[in-house]
């Protein structure tokens, strides 16, 4: 057995039913017996620093400290960290009101009334998601101050269920991108190294979480963008099975790719977002697919450490050739041999025609300039209407003006070109299920970048993005380990649709034998030990 870790943990669901309290009005969940609370501690010496979800409803549960308490302490960590210090630059815009939205949540919870495991837990979203109460800019300065006075569907699940949307972070301008630069933000930084870019294009949501800005965060992903930041971060993060969560309120990057999803620091924390985001949206119509294959609660999918009924396939192809990808790769095989040591079936997969048959199978610049025209005609008062207008008023970074300028010299929306796509993305599905059924594969399993973070204003190479893109299939990203110089590597599990529930058992698994998480040495506490 490969313990690189022998700090062994788990969240059990007593724990968690015991940190929420006994509630007529919370929701049921099958959490079992109640565990015991730990002693309360003064506020003052209270610290969020790594603090999970469960960690943080416990607190509050006990006295120890209140909702506005925590976005007290999470505020001061953005101004020493983001602002000063290594200056992460991950938050575009703070919400000016969380503090007096958790103090009505605390109210809330003094009457008796805790919605749920998301109550008074203060989280980030990622500025393409549209929010009542701030601007949303996608981190374009074209889009400055723009007011959509509506939320995004999954940003009004959260805030029924309790959380406090501290702020919205900072993104790969429009999303287009994996590096996290834009004209509204600047560059977010990776807090591992912060001479180094945090993934892309959900980077500053990432580099909030693994800095703990706060518990856990908001992304989107069209090819990459939520599972890429989470490898250069230490962080899980989720691209679910196309139709598990809403669009309805992103600003699209391109509709048959796109959809959100939550980063965290464990799998308890993704499995509660993920809870409270996903499901049937009537202003989406791919999300009534979801309607059967979304659990009660996802805590049902983890907790058995066995993997005896797993078989994982190292998709070969995926781990690249080139001298810079080596690094990477033997880090992912070393974590394979983690999960193997749990029970689990481990098969290499030659794939020897999968490069070849995900060659051209994105849409996003095909279908970019549509989707946001389509998106701001809904708005009237929008400072602009059309990535033309963008460009034409000259407010975007130098950084995305190519791929924004080839975006824009597309001329019609269901092209012979697109419609070969859309086909090809089929046989690549049909592909990739083969190869499933042939060897009774439950996940295949590669680097989810080949390549440590680039240093910033370098490209990011070794992105493995495409294939869940491409698929619809559902993958997570977990931590594998670190580089000799410190960097966070990540692999990504693809499963077949709707096995949302198989990949968390597999991650939580490995999370209990491994403890993969390691915090930034450039955020600190900030309480005096």
């Amino acid at each position: 057995m490969t313990f690189r870790n022998r700090t062994a943990w788990a969240v059990t669901g007593a724990a968690l039913a015991a940190a929420i309290g006994l509630s007529a009005q919370a929701p049921q969940q099958p959490f079992g017996a109640l565990a015991p609370l730990p002693a309360a501690a003064p506020t003052a010496t209270f610290d969020v620093f790594e603090k999970s979800i469960v960690d943080l409803l416990a607190a509050q549960r006990i006295g120890t400290v209140t909702s506005r308490d925590l976005v007290q302490k999470y505020l001061d960590r953005i101004r020493a960290y983001d602002q000063d210090g290594p200056k992460l630059n991950a938050i575009i815009t703070l919400n000016p009101r969380a503090l007096d939205e958790a103090a009505a949540l605390d109210a809330e919870r003094r009457a008796g009334r805790v919605r749920g495991p998301l109550h008074g837990i203060p989280i980030v979203v990622k500025d393409n998601y549209a929010t009542e109460d701030m601007p949303t800019t996608a981190g374009s300065s074209a889009l400055a101050g723009f007011q959509t006075g509506r939320d995004a569907f999954m940003v009004k699940r959260l805030k029924d269920a309790g959380a406090v949307i501290i702020g919205k972070t900072n993104l790969h301008e429009l999303a287009y991108g994996i590096t996290s630069i834009s004209s509204a933000g600047g560059q977010t930084r990776n807090p591992y190294d912060p001479t180094r870019n945090p993934g892309g294009s959900s980077g500053g949501t990432a580099a909030a979480v693994a800095a703990s800005f706060a518990a856990a965060g908001m992304g989107t992903d069209t090819c990459g963008s939520i599972r890429n930041p989470a490898s250069e971060n230490n962080l899980f993060g989720l691209r679910g099975t196309a139709g598990l969560s809403s669009r309805s309120g992103i600003v699209p990057l391109a509709h048959t790719q796109d959809i959100g999803g939550p980063l965290a620091r464990t799998v308890t924390d993704l499995y509660l977002m993920l809870d409270y985001t996903v499901g049937v949206d009537p202003a989406d119509s791919t999300t009534s697919a979801s309607a059967e294959h979304i659990p009660r609660s996802y805590n049902g999918s983890v907790g058995d450490a066995s993997l005896g009924d797993v078989t994982i396939g190292v998709l070969t192809p995926l781990f690249g050739t080139a001298p810079e990808d080596e690094e990477a790769a033997r880090i992912v095989r070393t974590a394979l041999e983690d999960l193997r040591s749990l029970g689990a079936g481990i098969v290499e997969v030659p794939f020897p025609d999968l490069e070849e048959l995900l060659q051209n199978t994105s849409v996003i610049n095909a279908e970019f300039k549509f989707d946001l025209l389509d998106f701001l005609s809904a708005y009237p008062s929008a400072p602009v209407h059309s990535l033309t207008e963008i460009l034409s008023g000259g407010k975007y970074h130098p950084a995305v003006e190519s791929v924004l300028k080839r975006a824009d010299q597309v001329t019609e929306r269901h092209s012979a070109a697109y419609t070969a796509t859309l086909a090809r993305r089929d046989d690549v599905r049909d592909a990739v299920a083969t190869q499933m059924r042939r060897q009774n594969i439950t996940a295949f399993v590669y680097p989810t970048l080949r390549r440590k973070p680039a240093l910033i204003g370098q490209p990011q190479g070794g992105s493995n993005c495409q294939l869940s893109a491409t698929t619809g299939y559902p993958a997570l990203s977990m931590p594998a380990g670190f580089t000799t110089d410190g960097l966070p590597i990540g692999m990504e599990l693809l499963g077949q649709p709707w096995s949302e529930p198989t990949l968390l058992k597999v991650a939580y698994a490995y999370e209990r034998l491994v403890a993969p998480r390691r915090a930034p040495k450039t955020t600190p506490s900030l309480i005096a030990r």
